[in-house]
């Protein structure tokens, strides 16, 4: 008999980062509520973890986060006047954010990694396995990455990343898997992880990008992860030791994602994905192209 594993309803996004490399952009404002187009960067990652059916979401956040809150909030004033004028577009868009997902919110006090971000999750997640998505991370709606991650730990039990081939030049960037295949051609089991490995003693070309579906037997093993690199407690490191070791609440898969992702953590990747997304809009689009193939060819 095939054995079943519990239901994953949590999501939990970590949001406490300072944003230091879109200074002075984010010295008042999280970075997370940098516009991509015309909506928060974080308002796409909570309508990918409510398309996967996770309507429960933890965020971890940090000092100067207030704004967050706010956004996921009701604003009464601001839907009142728009009510009085009459502006039922605008309104619906002010609503939907505030009526997306169950919004739970808990402070990092102290920066201290990945690993301890997800650490705050516990009392919220408690024994059941729960989802992690990273506001740098964008994922096309098209390509349901989340929904696969949670079929495949609902199907495996243990811990599930998303994983991506990258240039192995630029591996020392990520997190780095060691993998064997199985017989799902986008699934492979993880049976090693290094944090941002010199290229020459990276495992793999195959790098961990900002999805993960987690036992909770994670948060155990973070309370005894000592700092790693960059003295932060790393996620990656916890995950290592669940891949060692089953026993300990694995097994670790990856799922190799080869659909459509927008990196809003670097200033360049943040102005192609906002490119990319204006450029598909059906309200947008066709003004946009018109007048972007027209600088391209004429002003540049």
């Amino acid at each position: 008999m095939t054995q079943s594993f519990p239901r994953i309803s949590k999501a939990v996004i970590p949001a406490a980062g300072l944003g230091t490399r879109f200074l002075p952009a984010t010295k008042a404002t999280p970075k997370e509520m940098l516009p991509v187009v015309d909506k928060p960067a974080i308002q796409y990652v909570v309508e990918e973890a409510v398309a996967a059916g996770l309507s429960d979401v933890l965020m971890i956040t940090g000092r100067n986060k207030r704004p967050l809150e706010d956004h996921f909030d009701r604003n009464h004033e601001l839907e009142n006047a728009l009510t009085r004028k009459g502006d039922g577009e605008r309104l619906s868009k002010v609503q939907e954010s505030s009526d997306l997902a169950t919004m739970h919110y808990v402070r990092q006090g102290d920066p201290r990694g990945l690993g301890h971000a997800v650490l705050c999750a516990a009392p919220h997640v408690g024994d059941q396995p729960f989802a992690v998505l990273l506001g740098d991370d964008l994922i096309d709606p098209r390509d349901p990455l989340l929904a696969r991650m949670i079929d495949v730990q609902e199907r495996e039990g243990g811990s599930v990343i998303a994983l991506m081939e990258v240039d192995p030049a630029q591996i020392h960037m990520y997190g780095c898997a060691a993998v064997e295949p199985t017989a799902d051609g986008d699934v492979v089991r993880v049976t090693g992880l290094v944090e941002k490995p010199d290229p020459a003693d990276a495992p793999s070309n195959l790098a961990i990008i900002g999805r993960y579906v987690l036992d909770p037997a994670i948060f155990g093993i973070l309370r005894h992860t000592e700092p790693g690199r960059g003295g932060e407690i790393q996620l990656t490191d916890a995950l290592q030791l669940l891949a060692e070791d089953e026993k300990a609440g694995g097994p670790v898969h990856g799922v190799v994602f080869k659909g459509r992702r927008y990196d809003t953590g670097d200033r360049g990747d943040y102005l192609r994905a906002i490119v990319r997304l204006a450029c598909e809009r059906e309200d947008l689009g066709p003004d946009f192209r018109t007048w972007l193939r027209r600088y391209v060819t004429e002003e540049m």
